[in-house]
C-alpha cells in the first residue's frame, strides 16, 4: 500500500499552484511576488486547515466574545445618535432620487465621528476595534447602502492604507481632517484595462533625477468618492533600475486633489448606490512628494491586497443590517397580510421563504462577527474567511431582498415599499472589492497552494524513508484507513454543544471528504489545476458550505451555554443549515470525480467558445424568421 502511495503523490507535481486571484479590483499575483511567495505551513486560518482535511479550532471555537464592559458601553452610547441621525435626518430615498449625500450631511455625520470610525482618538476618530465597527456599519446597512457606500469607500478603503501602513508624519499629516469628515478620501485601484488583474495597471509614477518627487500619469475608473475626494491612495507602477535592467514594481502612493494634474470627470450613472460618488479620477503630470509614498517601491501590491482584505469583513456585517430590515418588512406584511381567508403567513410557501431568508442572515451575522472578532484577537491570517463571509453576504442579501419584494407581491415592486431600491443597491456588491467569481478562485487555489505544500514534504519524506519513516508511515495508514473505510473524520464534540451533535458530525464528515477531494485534484492534476475552473468553483463552494456550518455551529453553541433567549430558535436554525449544507458539500465533491459531470464541462466550454465565435446564442428562433 505504502509503494502505492508513494507512486502517485511521486506521479503528480503539486508545487507551485499559482495564487490565481487576490480579491477585489486585484487578483492575480504579480509575476516576481508569485515567484518568491512559498505557501505558509503554520497558518491557522481554520478554511486554510480544511484544504488537509483538518479542524484548527482556535479562530472558531469558542465563538468570539471580544468586547470589555466598557467597549460595549461606549458602543451603546455611540449606537443610539447614529439611530438618530438615519432614522431622523438622513433620507435614503432623497439621497437616491438626487443621486448625491449632501455636503450637509457628510457634515453632520462628521460630527457623529462616522468617517473616523478606527482612527485613533488621538488623532481625531473614534478609535473603534472592528467588532464594533462591524456593530456599527450594520446600522449603516439597515438604512442606507448609498451613504453606507461614501462612508466605506472613505475608512473601508480609502485611507485604510494610511491608517495601517502609513508612517507617523503621514497619519499626523491626513487622519486628523480624513477622521472628520473635513475631507474624503477614496481607493483608486482599477484601470480600463485592469479590474480584477491589478497586476496589468497602467498607471505610472516615474521617480525624478533629484528623488524629491514622482511624476505621475494615468487615469482609474469607478472609483467610489472619485468626484468628491480629497485624498486619494493611488496605486501605480514605478519603474526601478536593476543589473539586468529596469522593471516596474508597483508603489502606494498619496495623491491630494490639489495637487497641479489631478482631476475627475462627472459622476457615473448606475443602477444603484446612487448617493454615491462614482467617477473617473486623472492624472496628468502629476507631481507626487516622495514623503507620500506608502511603505517603499513594491509594496503597493501588499498594501492593496491587505487594504482589501481588512475590510472585506465590514461588507457581512453591513448587509447583514440590510437583511435583518428586508426579514422584517417581510414578516410584518406577512403577518398582516390576508388572502383566501388567512394570513398569509400560516402558509407553507411563505413560511420556507421567511425561514430560508434569516437562515441566510444567521449565517451572514455569524461569519461578519466571526471575522471581526478574530482580527480583534490578533489573528492575520483571515483572508479566506473574509473572503468566504463577502462573497455569501452579498449573495445572500441579493437572495433575502428579492424574497421580501416577493413576499409583498405588488407592493414590493413599489417605490413606497423601498424594496425595490435596496434591491438596486446590493447588486453591486456581488461585484466589487472582489467579484464573487474571482474571490472563489482564490479561495480554491490559495487552499490547493497550502494543500500541496503538505504533498511536497511527504514527497521529501519518501525521498529518504529511513530517516522520515514516521512521518511516512502515520501518513500511509491514514490514507490504508481511507482506502478501506475505516478513517474516522476529526470530531467536533468537545467544541459543541450535546443539541448540536448530529449536526457536528456532519460538518466533521464534510471536512474529511474535502481534505480527500482537495488530494485527489492535486494528484490527479497537479499545477494544471489552475486551468480547471468548473471543478475549482465546486470546491469553493463546498468551503463556504463548509465555513458556514462551522461559524453557526459555533455560535449557536455560545448562545446555548449562555442561556440566551434565543438558543432554542438557534438551535433550529443551525441543524437546518448543517443538513442542507452537508448535502451541498457531498454534491459538490461528488462532482469533482464525476466523468459524466466532467463530460459536460467540456461540452459547455465548447458550447462557450462557439458562442463567442458566433457573437450570441447560436440557435436560431423557432419560427426560424
Amino acid at each position: 500500500m505504502l509503494r502505492v502511495i508513494s507512486r502517485r503523490i511521486l506521479a503528480r507535481k503539486t508545487t507551485n499552484v499559482r495564487l490565481y486571484a487576490a480579491s477585489a479590483q486585484a487578483a492575480v499575483k504579480e509575476p516576481e511576488q508569485a515567484k518568491n511567495e512559498k505557501p505558509s505551513r503554520e497558518s491557522n486560518s481554520f478554511v486554510m486547515g480544511v484544504f488537509n482535511g483538518q479542524i484548527k479550532t482556535d479562530q472558531v471555537f469558542p465563538y468570539p466574545d471580544v468586547l470589555s464592559k466598557d467597549e460595549r458601553g461606549t458602543l451603546q452610547m455611540m449606537l443610539d445618535p447614529a439611530k438618530r441621525f438615519f432614522e431622523d435626518v438622513n433620507d435614503a430615498d432623497k439621497n437616491d432620487e438626487l443621486a448625491v449625500v449632501t455636503p450637509e450631511l457628510i457634515k453632520q455625520g462628521g460630527e457623529l465621528g462616522a468617517f473616523g470610525l478606527q482612527v485613533p482618538e488621538e488623532l481625531g476618530g473614534l478609535g473603534l476595534n472592528n467588532t464594533q465597527y462591524a456593530r456599527m456599519v450594520e446600522l449603516v446597512g439597515r438604512h442606507d447602502l448609498g451613504f453606507g457606500i461614501t462612508l466605506g469607500a472613505h475608512q473601508s478603503i480609502g485611507f485604510k492604507g494610511i491608517l495601517l501602513f502609513g508612517n507617523k508624519s503621514q497619519k499626523e499629516k491626513y487622519l486628523p481632517d480624513l477622521a472628520i469628515g473635513k475631507k474624503i478620501a477614496a481607493y483608486c485601484l482599477t484601470e480600463p484595462g485592469s479590474g480584477s488583474d491589478a497586476g496589468s495597471i497602467k498607471t505610472k509614477a516615474v521617480p525624478s533625477a533629484d528623488g524629491k518627487y514622482f511624476t505621475m500619469n494615468g487615469s482609474k475608473i469607478w472609483i467610489s468618492n472619485g468626484g468628491i475626494a480629497d485624498v486619494f491612495t493611488v496605486f501605480a507602477k514605478v519603474p526601478v533600475k536593476t543589473e539586468k535592467g529596469t522593471v516596474e514594481k508597483m508603489g502606494a502612493f498619496i495623491v491630494e486633489r490639489s495637487f497641479t494634474g489631478v482631476s475627475s470627470g462627472p459622476p457615473e450613472k448606475k443602477m444603484g448606490i446612487k448617493a454615491s460618488n462614482t467617477a473617473e479620477v486623472f492624472f496628468d503630470d502629476v507631481k507626487v512628494p516622495v514623503e507620500n509614498l506608502i511603505g517603499e517601491v513594491g509594496d503597493g501590491f501588499k498594501i492593496a491586497m491587505n487594504i482589501l482584505n481588512n475590510g472585506r469583513f465590514g461588507m457581512a456585517a453591513c448587509l447583514s443590517g440590510t437583511m435583518r430590515w428586508a426579514i422584517e418588512k417581510a414578516v410584518e406584511h406577512a403577518s398582516n397580510r390576508t388572502q383566501f381567508g388567512s394570513k398569509i403567513s400560516q402558509y407553507g410557501t411563505i413560511q420556507e421563504k421567511l425561514v430560508r431568508m434569516s437562515m441566510a442572515h444567521y449565517i451572514t451575522e455569524s461569519m461578519a462577527y466571526m471575522v471581526s472578532g478574530n482580527m480583534d484577537k490578533g489573528y492575520v491570517d483571515f483572508q479566506l474567511e473574509a473572503a468566504i463571509s463577502k462573497i455569501f453576504a452579498s449573495e445572500a442579501c441579493w437572495f433575502v431582498v428579492d424574497e421580501a419584494i416577493q413576499i409583498l407581491g405588488g407592493m414590493g415592486f413599489m417605490r413606497s415599499a423601498q424594496l425595490e431600491r435596496v434591491l438596486r443597491d446590493t447588486r453591486i456588491f456581488r461585484i466589487f472589492e472582489g467579484t464573487n467569481d474571482i474571490l472563489r478562485l482564490f479561495i480554491a487555489l490559495t487552499g490547493l497552494q497550502h494543500a500541496g505544500g503538505h504533498l511536497k514534504e511527504l514527497q521529501k519524506a519518501l525521498k529518504n524513508p529511513t530517516a522520515n519513516l514516521g512521518l511516512i508511515l502515520d501518513e500511509g495508514a491514514k490514507r490504508a484507513k481511507r482506502v478501506i473505510g475505516l478513517s474516522s473524520p476529526p470530531s467536533l464534540s468537545t467544541h459543541i454543544h450535546n443539541d448540536l451533535s448530529d449536526s457536528g458530525v456532519l460538518a466533521s464528515k464534510c471536512i474529511e471528504n474535502f481534505g480527500l477531494g482537495v488530494e485527489d485534484l492535486l494528484v490527479k492534476y497537479g499545477k494544471n489545476i489552475i486551468n480547471e475552473q468548473f471543478l475549482l468553483n465546486r470546491l469553493a463552494n463546498s468551503a463556504i458550505d463548509i465555513y458556514s456550518m462551522i461559524a453557526v455551529l459555533s455560535r449557536a453553541t455560545s448562545s446555548i451555554e449562555n442561556k440566551l433567549p434565543s438558543a432554542k430558535n438557534e438551535t433550529k436554525f443551525t441543524n437546518l443549515i448543517c443538513q442542507e449544507a452537508s448535502e451541498r458539500v457531498h454534491q459538490n465533491l461528488a462532482v469533482l470525480k464525476s466523468s459524466s459531470k466532467l463530460e459536460n464541462f467540456k461540452v459547455m466550454s465548447s458550447l462557450s467558445s462557439d458562442m463567442v465565435e458566433f457573437g450570441g446564442v447560436v440557435h436560431n428562433n423557432p419560427l426560424n424568421l
